[in-house]
């Protein structure tokens, strides 16, 4: 009886050995220390850049409500009582009132001439090719880099001679003059980062030019403008070189000059409590503007990368 031959039985292959399976993008050892100890590093930083912006400003804060004496034997301690006749004197006696009203009217005008201004040029800037749009555009990019303090005596002579020195709008042209460049320097620089379809399907649609702009670019250039505007609003207000050679009337004097006026007018008689009161008031507004729109500046700041 023939038999065949069954193959002789086969032990299943064992697997060779393989390295341990290490976790998936896990960092090294290392670059956690070196992670943390930057993290720790930056956050110091911060910690001490805010302590030296916001102890001062608690420090003045605190001493417009103290008396002068207080201020002198006990500069860090806290208020005995709230003196808010220090308030009252600066507002009346040394005329902040006038001073915060014609700095309103002031900046308010140059504001609001700046942004449309510099957002219609920037948009056609950005928008538009036409034989020297770039050599339109550096000479704004250069007036930037141009020291106000160069242009003050040909200035000064230029608004003498058309009868704009020491007047509420002629220092509104010059404010407006030097806030352009930077203005439009951010803002066409904004407009690059917008959609040109939507434009494109307006005038498609029968929109002209203008309306296109004003209805459906500026909309959507929001958080630029109000960018830009707290920039020049900060600017403006801080202001104190150009109205203290074109506005030398003390009846139209805006509030830089009021304090330094308040300061100097106090003579040997040393009124600081009045004094703080008033640089607190100057600085109240700004810090007020700064914190309401200070999600829309950053939104602003980063819209052109995230886009």
């Amino acid at each position: 009886m023939k038999t065949t031959d069954t193959p002789p039985a086969t032990t299943p292959e064992e697997p060779r050995d393989r390295p341990p399976v290490s976790k998936v993008n896990a960092p090294p050892e290392k670059e956690k220390f070196g992670g943390s100890v930057l993290n720790v590093f930056s956050h110091g930083v911060l910690v001490i850049w805010a302590l030296l912006v916001v102890l001062p400003l608690l420090w003045a804060v605190m001493s417009s409500f103290k008396d002068d004496d207080s201020i002198f034997s006990s500069p860090w301690s806290l208020p005995d009582k709230l003196h808010f006749e220090n308030w009252s004197r600066a507002w009346t006696q040394a005329h902040m009132s006038d001073y915060f009203l014609n700095t309103i009217l002031v900046v308010g005008g140059s504001l609001i001439g700046t942004l449309v201004l510099g957002s219609m040029a920037a948009y056609v800037l950005a928008r538009f090719d036409f034989p020297g749009n770039r050599f339109i555009y550096f000479l704004f990019v250069g007036g930037m880099s141009f020291p106000i303090i160069l242009a003050l005596v040909p200035l000064f002579f230029v608004m003498n001679n058309m009868g704009l020195l020491n007047t509420t709008h002629g220092l509104i042209l010059v404010y407006i003059a030097y806030s352009l460049p930077f203005t439009v320097f951010f803002l066409s620089s904004f407009f690059r980062t917008l959609p040109t379809s939507v434009a494109e399907a307006a005038i498609i649609d029968g929109a002209s030019h203008t309306r296109t702009f004003f209805q459906i670019m500026l909309p959507m250039a929001k958080p630029g403008l109000i960018s830009v505007g707290i920039f020049n609003f900060l600017g403006q207000w801080n202001q104190y070189m150009l109205p203290t050679v074109l506005n030398t009337d003390p009846d139209k004097k805006v509030l830089s000059q009021g304090l330094v006026q308040l300061a100097v007018s106090q003579g040997y008689k040393g009124d600081y409590s009045g004094l703080f009161a008033g640089l607190v008031m100057a600085m109240l507004p700004v810090l007020a503007a700064y914190i309401i729109f200070q999600r829309q500046v950053v939104a602003g700041l980063t819209a052109g990368a995230l886009k």
